[in-house]
């Protein structure tokens, strides 16, 4: 049976951290150099807002961080809307290039990798690549990644945790511009089922108020 416990935003983010850590620190002694966690939801669940705020808290514990942002590994435009600008299915399917944070973030973090992570890679509000440098993720470091649809594409996390709207808050918090979204997110729940493949799942109706869910 799951665990359900009532948090506050700030006391989630030290319980994730302290999880975190302790991750970090049974991988250096497996032989693991680096620790790749995921913050997966839709933008109406604030996935970036948590994934920040893991940053200081790791950093306190000794722990480097890397932040990443999925919406910083978008498809040039003429891929995401080649079958039109509101396509659910492009959405779930081809917006993000998860070939690119693949080969640029985590496979350089792979046993025996250089540790040189690419931060961004295009930039979809100009349609351009960013020109970005890599920069170096010191062993014993953390990868944070944050955005939406994140699970279900075989991303080697050591962490994942899933950020979980209900149906009706999902449309309540989304944009009336964003909905077209919503029955990607639909999708995306009826296949990836994120509460199942993620390691944590936190429900995030309320965001002052969110609620632990720890599959054991």
């Amino acid at each position: 049976m799951p665990q359900v416990r009532p948090l506050t935003p700030e006391s989630l983010a030290e319980e994730l951290a302290e999880r975190i850590a302790a991750l970090a620190t049974a991988g250096s002694e497996e032989g693991r150099t680096w620790t790749r966690v995921a913050v997966d939801g839709a933008d109406a669940a604030r996935p970036g807002d948590l994934a920040d705020a893991l940053v200081e808290p790791l950093r306190l514990r000794g722990r480097p961080v890397q932040r990443i942002r999925a919406r910083d590994f978008l498809r040039p435009a003429s891929l995401r809307f080649e079958y039109g600008h509101h396509d659910p299915d492009a959405y779930l399917d081809r917006w993000l290039d998860a070939g690119a944070l693949f080969r640029e973030v985590f496979d350089p973090l792979e046993p025996g990798g250089s540790g040189l992570v690419l931060p961004t890679l295009w930039d979809p509000v100009t349609d351009r690549a960013t020109r970005a440098e890599r920069v170096p993720l010191a062993p014993g470091g953390v990868l944070v990644l944050d955005g939406p649809l994140l699970l279900g594409r075989w991303f080697p996390l050591d962490l994942a945790v899933h950020l979980r709207l209900t149906p009706a808050a999902l449309e309540r918090r989304t944009p009336e511009a964003e909905r077209w979204t919503l029955s990607a997110f639909a999708r995306y729940q009826a296949e990836i089922r994120p509460e199942e493949s993620a390691d944590m799942t936190v429900r995030a109706d309320d965001p002052r108020r969110p609620a632990l869910v720890v599959n054991v």
